[in-house]
């Protein structure tokens, strides 16, 4: 039922960067900021993806599935390698025809209910930002993706104002503990 102010029916607040940002002073979870940051780009939990560098190699701090799943070496050609390498943002809309590595996307989730049918589809469009601090360095990268059969159903195409917002967001996740050197997720 909305909520209803001075008369008028007032739709519920959708979630914003600044909700992502708020939660800095909680000092919160990988777990918890990637899921708000999937609420707020409005794609599923199993369609982000953050990587940390450690000792000279990627290594995923969420989904938490993926942990344990190894390292990609920062010299690969992953996207998330190149992006790290490259400082730049990489944005594919037609992802499935790109070369790529899909072993991560094999992995079985703990997907949500509605997650389950689409936790195992192939990436079918994906943006790779990387996360750095204010000087340049690469400290990491965050990873939207949509998946699904087909580019058709997988959803709309990332647009450059989505990479913008995915930018501030690394900016947020910079700031936030789980990305210090050293410091568990």
């Amino acid at each position: 039922m909305p909520n209803i102010k001075q008369g008028f029916a007032v739709k519920a607040a959708k979630p914003a960067i600044s909700d992502l940002e708020s939660m800095l002073p909680e000092s919160p979870s990988s777990d918890r900021v990637c899921l708000k940051l999937a609420q707020i780009l409005n794609v599923r939990r199993s369609e982000v993806a953050l990587l940390k560098i450690e000792k000279g190699s990627l290594r995923f701090i969420y989904p938490p599935e993926l942990r344990s799943a190894g390292v990609l070496p920062l010299s690969g050609s992953a996207v998330a390698a190149r992006t790290a390498a490259t400082r730049s943002p990489i944005v594919s809309n037609a992802f499935m025809r790109v070369k790529h590595v899909s072993l991560f996307e094999a992995v079985k989730l703990g997907a949500e209910v509605e997650d389950r049918s689409l936790e195992q589809m192939p990436i079918q469009k994906i943006m790779s930002v990387p996360v750095s601090h204010s000087d340049g360095t690469v400290i990491g990268v965050v990873q939207v993706s949509r998946k699904g059969l087909d580019a058709s159903v997988a959803g709309a195409d990332f647009s450059s104002d989505d990479v913008k917002r995915l930018e501030e967001m690394a900016e947020i996740l910079t700031r936030m503990p789980f990305m210090r050197e050293g410091a568990e997720f």
